[in-house]
């Protein structure tokens, strides 16, 4: 079983013959660790300027809807986040994730003779619009939480687009992809005039330039300039003219004139949201997430099942570790598709899924010598027995492809930091689908298409609700010491992306990984769940493994039953920082699998 393990360097000289690519990077001034160098310092500038890590996360938040689109990530997308105030002693999640329109109902999408809520390429992406909530996310954290102006935060942001910075590959290769042209080319001239200058796309080094995201950005620090005053009077002016001014008109007839269902009134009525962080203990230490309106419980429920089990006799990624960490997940992820949403009951009885009695009961399902080769039946914790019942997870879900997976995979991006005085965020921006959305030219940017992961089911807590927030794959994790948040976790992956949190925080407290050797180590990933993402495919037996786990091991898994298949990478783009809660030493590792990079100083 799983046992407190003291503080984490006691651990490490467990770790030390893991070797990895690039180095951890420490600081004691403060940290910052992002998708893309460019974001990263985005976010440095503000705490070298006298910021903390909340005008850190809030800039390069903005710099990376600029530098970031073929991440799935637009100015009018979404976010989630967690953060720590060290002088309050106070954490927070917050909700950046954008709610349904007024219009989207059921009935209506029953009406056109559909059973899923689609998104492109090709399809109708914009049925799935969402309101777009990361803007307010940003400017509710930077009002209760930061120091900077609204003009000060956009800065880098408004400096990338209109000035512009060099193709990099991975953004190069995402465009070169057929479906992300062709899903642009519906919507003229929409992001093909962007995206594809002169009719190609930019070379790796190519200067590329975004004027009318630019000038989006622009309008929101006019209206902080015509606001004066202090400072919040700025960042109320930035809202107002986003949620209900020209930004919101703009957005609501971009929508409406492509047929979609979202409209001005809809962002008039949004805010985001400071929520009080679910919370889950494993190994002597205390995770915060978000809760059942997100994936987040998966990791927590893993954790508790996990508990009943010795991971580091099993040996780090043996078939049998391997194993069972993923007949773990595919239990919670079963518990995942029947109890979780963004409903009352449903957040109000997200504890029962988290009891420890409860977990130690669906442990007991966990066979060491046999692979479930279906997703299990979701469990009942209010039956006394915790066996489960009810209808199974596969509801709704469909059989093989690969194209769902690959599409959520390489969308999303996350972002962290932390400063001298002990504060820190991990936020976890997307808007979708990159190559499935709409692009909108007057705003220079796509809308969220997260809509799409409602259920058109009635009575399900995640159901389609106009006003309500879908079960969002976004996630972020806090990892506490002595009751204190000293480290912060996170990544992108639509359904991965729990899967790879959880596997970091394993590396971490069960193996005394250092931040950079946790997320360079080799991930897996089940698929035995219906897809979070339009089609909502369901590959029952399949799982995921990066090249790093050896043949010996991966026919072990097969001998178990797993049906093994090989990706390319597993939550790309993993960010993991720390704070010595004894020294005040800044550590971060950055994920290699993507241009994600950490700075500090």
């Amino acid at each position: 079983m799983s046992r407190p393990t003291g503080r984490i360097h006691e651990l490490e000289h467990h770790a030390a013959d893991w070797a990895t690519t690039r180095p951890v990077v420490s600081g004691a001034q403060g940290v910052v660790a992002a998708g893309h160098p460019l974001v990263s310092m985005a976010g440095m500038r503000m705490l070298l300027s006298g910021g903390n890590a909340f005008d850190a996360a809030v800039a390069a938040g903005f710099a990376a809807a600029v530098v970031e689109p073929t991440a799935s990530y637009t100015l009018c997308g979404e976010c989630v986040a967690l953060i720590h105030d060290a002088r309050k002693r106070e954490s927070f999640a917050v909700s950046g994730q954008g709610t349904a329109p007024a219009l989207a109902t059921t009935a209506l999408f029953r009406g056109r003779g559909l059973d899923r809520i689609p998104t492109g390429p090709g399809a109708e992406a914009h049925l799935s619009f969402t309101v777009p909530g990361a803007v307010d996310a940003y400017l509710t954290v930077l009002e209760t939480h930061g120091t900077k102006t609204v003009t000060e935060v956009l800065a880098p942001a408004v400096h990338y687009a209109e000035r512009g910075f060099p193709m990099y590959e991975y953004m190069h290769r995402l465009l070169a992809i057929p479906e992300t042209r062709s899903q642009f080319d519906i919507y003229p001239p929409g992001g093909t005039t962007v995206f594809y200058p002169d009719g190609r796309v930019p070379e790796i080094g190519d200067v590329f330039v975004q004027p009318a995201l630019g000038g989006t950005l622009r309008r929101l620090i006019e209206a902080d300039t015509r606001a004066g005053g202090h400072r919040t009077d700025g960042i109320a002016g930035a809202r107002e003219r986003f949620y209900r001014g020209d930004i919101a008109a703009t957005i609501g007839a971009f929508s409406e004139r492509v047929g979609g269902l979202l409209r001005a009134s809809d962002l008039a009525g949004y805010r985001a949201r400071l929520e009080p962080p679910l919370r889950t203990t494993f190994a002597g230490r205390a995770i915060l997430g978000q809760s059942a309106w997100t994936q987040g419980p998966v990791l927590m429920q893993a954790l508790g099942m996990l508990a009943m089990f010795d991971l580091r006799a099993l040996g780090h990624n043996s078939a049998r570790y391997v194993h069972v960490v993923t007949e773990a997940l595919k239990l919670a992820f079963a518990d995942r598709e029947r109890h979780y949403g963004d409903r009352e009951d449903a957040l109000a009885s997200i504890g029962e899924l988290l009891a420890p009695a409860y977990l130690r009961e669906r442990a007991t399902l966990i066979r060491m010598d046999r692979a479930t080769p279906e997703a299990p039946p979701p469990g009942d914790p209010r039956r006394r027995d915790g066996a489960p019942r009810g209808v199974g997870a596969t509801a709704g879900g469909r059989a093989s492809g690969s194209a769902a997976a690959g599409a959520a995979a390489d969308g999303t991006t996350h972002i962290a930091a932390i400063d001298r005085e002990g504060n820190m965020i991990c936020l976890t921006p997307s808007g979708g689908v990159f190559r499935k959305s709409a692009f909108a030219p007057e705003l220079g940017c796509t809308l969220s298409t997260r809509s799409e992961m409602f259920v058109l089911e009635d009575g399900h807590p995640n159901a389609l609700t106009p006003g309500k927030r879908p079960r969002t794959t976004l996630v972020s994790y806090l990892i506490c010491e002595g009751d204190v948040p000293t480290m912060t976790v996170g990544c992108p992956g639509g359904d991965d992306q729990t899967q790879a949190d959880l596997q970091l925080v394993l590396n971490l407290l069960a193996f005394g990984m250092n931040p950079q050797q946790a997320v360079e180590a080799p991930r897996f990933s089940t698929q035995t769940l219906v897809n979070s993402f339009y089609p909502r495919v369901y590959r029952p037996g399949q799982l995921n493994v990066e090249p790093g786990i050896p043949e010996k091991t991966r026919a072990e898994l097969r001998a178990l039953g797993h049906t093994v298949s090989e990706i390319g990478a597993c939550g790309i783009g993993a960010v993991v920082t720390r704070r010595d809660p004894e020294t005040g030493a800044l550590s971060a590792g950055a994920d290699p699998r993507r241009p994600t990079y950490a700075l500090a100083w």
